[in-house]
């Protein structure tokens, strides 16, 4: 939707949900946008002697999600924490680790009626979704964190939080680079007239740039065990890459290399020959079965502040805790091999009525305590490995144009996704200097080397990206400055013949359990799967409330408890 207005102004920042750019007759909407200006249109305000005219871009409207049959799903399970009986003694669970799946499990354990103590070792929130504030004021994140249609308790979380209106919606497209010509792209567009799966259908066979239709034809044979076996099919396939798939189902080879690479790095930041296809029928069920589920929002801010903040004031006002800098040197025991306490490094001891454990799955494994490492429930999860990630931001001293208000699949070697975020995001908008943020990777083999060298790289792939606006020697547009943020063990690595690792949220040690995406849920390593695990979590402690109020006792204190 375009608006038009007078205004003397030369520049408007992004307010309100609105992109505002000014020019005197025309408009240059930076880079592709989907909004368009008829010539006629603008001559007829030419005519009229008016002013400068504003162009207000309204972000893309929230699509029709609460009818779907995951949303309902998930908006029940939401609803029964708060409907849930009060309890006659609440009890006090102490979570390490507050990133999404440690918020979600405070967040629903309060909802219930008890009262969650969450601990942060650091002195951000969010986890895998925390940023920092430079000096500029500017923000860098951990990551770059995209919201699809397809993520039915996040988006639910959102909605109890009252916080909707800080997503935003892009058009529903998927956009790809092309390799083989430097500063094009290729799109699929998915069609709002049509539904499920045809709506997905059509973007695909609308596509001639990636695809060809003897590629296309083979593919979607290969595909039809999986929409025909459903769920059963997917999960049983976690034995296979995604390359050992393609090819055995008949896939040709160009199909992985064209779209699947990309697809691998940006869902689990590996390659299509190491990540389970499991991951990717999952996602592409969730694509094809959801009209809505491939559209993507990006927060309209900073995770920390925009996202963490409104769950951890919801969980106060309810009389939860959460506090950071609080870091757990080691998980001490009772003689019957039970959680005591948790040991803090500053040497203070917190003890409650249960125990959760939602923070990585190697940090969970370095506090393992000795006496559990050979329970098959903890020991399989040595094969759960977080995966290296490098996130890169780039501020340039101008506006690049070759790009999108939108998620870009880079298709490079060294890269995945990438988005300009001083459009996307209102928080980063900069009407005169593009900021971009880059998912590096794979990473393995770059995360001990310098920023300096992981620029140098980026930079020569960017050049491909942005070949009139982008040379590696800067001698076009130039570094202001970049932030380099380097997690050496994110997500688990989903690699084949990981799913009978993940363990469910209720451990067999009686008043401990666990949240986090690598644990048993169906939406694999991403936010929607961290929210998942920690309503799962929840859920376990309500049905064992009976148990662990027994096992507090009056000798134990009904509150956790600072002791140093």
């Amino acid at each position: 939707m375009v608006v038009f207005t007078n205004v003397s102004a030369a520049n408007l920042p992004y307010q309100n949900g609105f992109l505002k750019a000014i020019s005197s007759g025309g408009c240059d909407l930076m880079g592709h946008s989907s909004f368009k200006i008829s010539t006629s249109f603008k001559t007829r305000i030419r005519r009229r002697g008016a002013g400068p005219l504003q162009v207000v871009c309204v972000d893309i409207p929230r699509p029709e999600l609460e009818n779907t049959v995951n949303f309902l799903e998930a908006a029940s399970l939401s609803a029964s924490f708060r409907s849930a009986p009060r309890p006659a003694k609440p009890l006090k669970i102490v979570i390490a680790g507050a990133g999404l799946a440690g918020l979600s499990t405070a967040k629903y354990l309060a909802d219930a009626g008890h009262k969650p103590l969450l601990l942060e070792a650091r002195d951000v929130l969010g986890g895998k979704i925390a940023a920092w504030k430079d000096e500029d004021g500017d923000w860098y994140e951990t990551g770059l964190h995209i919201f699809f249609g397809a993520y039915p308790n996040v988006q639910n979380l959102f909605g109890e939080l009252g916080i909707n209106d800080r997503l935003q919606w892009k058009e529903h497209s998927m956009i790809f680079a092309m390799p083989s010509k430097p500063g094009e792209f290729s799109r699929f567009d998915f069609p709002d007239v049509l539904p499920a799966p045809l709506n997905g259908i059509w973007a695909i066979l609308r596509n001639n740039e990636m695809l060809t239709w003897p590629e296309k034809i083979k593919f979607a044979i290969g595909l039809l065990p999986a929409m025909l076996g459903g769920q059963a099919y997917v999960e049983a396939q976690d034995g296979l890459s995604v390359q050992e798939w393609m090819r055995k189902q008949g896939v040709p080879d160009r199909v992985t290399d064209e779209v699947f690479i990309a697809m691998s790095k940006a869902l689990n930041f590996i390659n299509p020959d190491e990540l389970s296809m499991q991951c990717i029928l999952i996602a592409l069920n969730r694509f094809l079965q959801e009209k809505h589920g491939s559209k993507m929002a990006f927060l309209d801010g900073n995770p920390p502040e925009r996202l963490c903040m409104p769950i951890v004031e919801h969980i106060r006002s309810l009389g939860g805790e959460v506090r950071l800098n609080s870091r757990i040197r080691k998980i001490e025991l009772e003689n019957d091999g039970t959680v005591k306490n948790f040991l803090l490094t500053d040497g203070t001891t917190i003890e409650g009525d249960a125990y959760v454990f939602a923070t990585p799955v190697d940090i969970l494994k370095l506090l393992l305590p000795d006496s559990w490492k050979e329970i098959p429930y903890f020991k399989r999860l040595e094969k759960l490995v977080g995966v290296p990630v490098i996130n890169v931001h780039i501020w340039f001293d101008r506006k690049l144009k070759n790009t999108y208000d939108h998620l870009l699949f880079s298709r490079s070697n060294l890269l995945s996704v990438y988005a300009d975020m001083s459009l996307t995001c209102k928080e980063y908008y900069d009407p005169n200097r593009s900021m971009l943020e880059l998912v590096f990777a794979p990473a393995e083999e770059w995360i001990s080397r310098t920023d300096s060298d992981i620029i140098d790289a980026t930079m020569k792939e960017l050049e491909r990206l942005f070949p009139d606006e982008i040379a590696a020697d800067q001698s076009k547009a130039k570094i202001l400055k970049y932030h380099v943020v380097k997690t050496p063990r994110s997500v688990y690595k989903t690699i084949p013949d990981c799913e009978p690792c993940r363990p469910l949220q209720r451990s067999p040690i009686k008043g401990f359990y666990l949240a986090g995406d690598y644990t048993k849920q169906k939406y694999l390593a991403s936010m929607e799967g961290a929210v998942l695990s920690g309503k799962f979590c929840s859920q376990s402690i309500l049905q064992d409330y009976e148990l662990l109020a027994a096992a507090s006792g009056p000798q134990k204190l009904s509150e956790a408890t600072l002791s140093t």
